[in-house]
């Protein structure tokens, strides 16, 4: 496919804090495997809020997809009282990414939500957090190894059970596979209008999808772009958001 005819794909930055300047950024791993591996053009929207139109940026691309990230959303927004323990936030992002998904499902944009960004889909859709998931007993520490290597904070941990006959199912076509987990919270209340896709062994809600979507609009806990040029799942899951975007793209020419 050509580059004039690639599809856009809108992926929220992170507001940052770098020598006393603000940026606004994304880690380049989801924009490597949006565009090589999906096959779209990505475009990083500012953590700007109510300063951005939301319906402007949904009627310029075709996708929607949300990056994994340090911070943790704002606990006021799944009603939980907001504490130094619980940090950092990032509430420009909050702002921003949580109206995006709403108004996204509600316009059938295909969404590919992952780590921080699943966290995101559920408090959008009404759904709540539970912090520090390695303190509660019976979990297992999903947090990432201490370690400059990034191959090895990112590597292949833990399995998942795939729920027979999901949309994760059809996508991947196998019961269990393998994957990265690099976080802190977790689903504890599931928003009513998702589904449980995949789980852990410790019954973490490792992936979700929107019920009765109109369009592709799934959400991982692991980080599938990591390993997207050589993991076959996570490959999987990115080729399967980039035929969604390009059908959805079609759909509107």
């Amino acid at each position: 496919m050509s580059d004039m005819k690639r599809p856009l794909v809108a992926i929220p930055s992170d507001l940052k804090k770098i020598d006393n300047v603000s940026w606004h950024a994304v880690s380049e791993q989801y924009l490597v495997a949006a565009a090589e591996i999906a096959g779209l053009t990505p475009i990083m929207i500012p953590a700007m809020g109510d300063a951005i139109s939301i319906d402007a940026i949904l009627e310029a691309v075709d996708g929607v997809l949300l990056s994994g990230a340090v911070s943790n959303i704002y606990p006021d927004y799944y009603g939980v009282e907001a504490s130094q323990a619980y940090e950092p936030f990032d509430q420009a992002r909050d702002a921003t990414t949580l109206p995006l998904i709403r108004k996204a499902i509600e316009k059938g944009v295909p969404l590919l939500a992952i780590c921080r960004g699943l966290q995101e889909l559920n408090v959008a859709l009404g759904g709540s957090l539970a912090t520090e998931i390695h303190e509660i007993d019976g979990r297992n520490d999903h947090r990432s190894p201490t370690s400059d290597n990034r191959d090895e904070c990112y590597r292949l941990a833990h399995p998942v059970t795939i729920e027979p006959d999901s949309c994760l199912a059809t996508i991947i076509n196998a019961e269990t596979i393998t994957v990265n987990s690099l976080h802190r919270q977790a689903i504890d209340q599931l928003a009513p209008s998702l589904t449980v896709e995949a789980s852990a062994e410790d019954g973490t809600v490792e992936a979700v999808s929107v019920k009765n979507a109109k369009s592709f609009a799934l959400g991982t806990q692991w980080h599938p772009e990591y390993w997207a040029k050589t993991d076959t799942p996570s490959r999987q899951i990115f080729e399967a958001f980039g035929d969604a975007v390009r059908a959805h793209h079609q759909k509107r020419s």
